[in-house]
């Protein structure tokens, strides 16, 4: 089953790479018994598809580069290590300007244009001009740049849109609408608590349901209802009643397990499975790969790395 969509910044695809250098490091028999499809070339094949994205007016070989918050961000890793591993620029919102119509970076040779900008900045911060006049993160004016097509901005200011877990709801409706075809995987069963049935349904029943912030992330701001207690159900039974339109609700799940090495030994814990995939003019390309994320907690569903989970390799094997 689709738990999410993760279509604004998705994060962790460092995570994939490392885990798989690790592997082979610490069991190269392994990778020469078992024919595994390799995920390393990912940062070559997200620079090409970056590239082919580029305005009209890039030339032979647009300037790419990636937009990261900075140091303190917690995926600021991962943003310099993919920007390494493309050969691109790492930058911060202060390392931007606009001139002469163009987003340009600051370099020992003075401003160079950029043409593609991977953004890991969320879209309220990306300029202070257009969003939130507070923001130091963004560059002011680079909104203009972009609706003057100047500048390709991936993944697209907007695109969070998809990542709304009320909108999550709608998508089996929304792939078949457009593809003319009912989705191969399934959603999980989702009630929207803004509809008046639904409120009352959830409310009925949210010691066994999972209650969610339609906006949330990183495994925050949830509700497990089975793993609750009667006090934390009624301070979060008050939430809903008083911002009904912010939450979604959806059965407990038993998520897949698999073995980590515990003091004890081996013992099972809930994974899911996070897929990359990158679209340009080039077509679609998915990584034959993954994050997977465990709960390294004894009986938790919550894999988010925030909330203490890990990670483990994941293999695509060749035909």
């Amino acid at each position: 089953m689709v738990l999410e969509d993760n279509a604004r910044t998705p994060s962790g695809v460092s995570y994939m790479l490392e885990n798989r250098e690790t592997m082979m490091a610490m069991f190269p028999e392994l990778f020469t018994r078992v024919n595994v499809r390799p995920v390393q070339d990912y940062p070559r094949r997200l620079a090409k598809s970056l590239a082919a994205c580029a305005p009209a007016m890039a030339g032979e070989r647009p300037v790419v580069a990636v937009l990261t918050p900075g140091i303190y961000n917690s995926a600021y890793f991962e943003h310099a290590f993919l920007a390494d591993q493309m050969g691109a620029e790492l930058v911060e919102g202060s390392d931007l300007r606009v001139v002469d119509g163009r987003v340009a970076m600051r370099t020992t040779r003075g401003y160079e244009a950029i043409d593609v900008l991977y953004r890991r900045v969320d879209d309220e911060f990306l300029d202070p001009l257009t969003f939130n006049p507070a923001s130091v993160l963004g560059v002011p004016g680079i909104m203009d740049v972009y609706r003057a097509g100047g500048i390709t901005i991936a993944n697209a200011p907007g695109t969070g849109i998809a990542d709304d877990k009320a909108i999550y709801s709608f998508m089996p409706e929304i792939v078949e609408f457009y593809t003319g075809e009912k989705p191969i995987l399934s959603n999980v069963p989702t009630w929207r608590c803004s509809e008046a049935d639904s409120l009352g349904f959830v409310l009925d029943n949210l010691a066994d349901l999972v209650v969610k912030e339609v906006h949330g992330s990183g495994g925050y701001g949830m509700l497990i209802g089975p793993t609750s207690s009667k006090k934390e159900i009624a301070a979060f039974a008050a939430k809903l009643r008083a911002r009904p339109e912010n939450y979604i609700a959806q059965p407990t799940l038993a998520l897949s397990t698999v073995p980590i090495l515990t003091k004890a030994g081996l013992a099972p814990r809930h994974v899911d499975l996070r897929p990359f995939v990158l679209v340009s003019p080039n077509g679609i390309d998915i990584t034959p790969g993954g994050l997977t994320r465990v709960a390294l907690k004894q009986g938790s569903l919550v894999v988010n790395s925030s909330q203490g989970g890990g990670t483990k390799d994941s293999w695509v094997l060749e035909d």
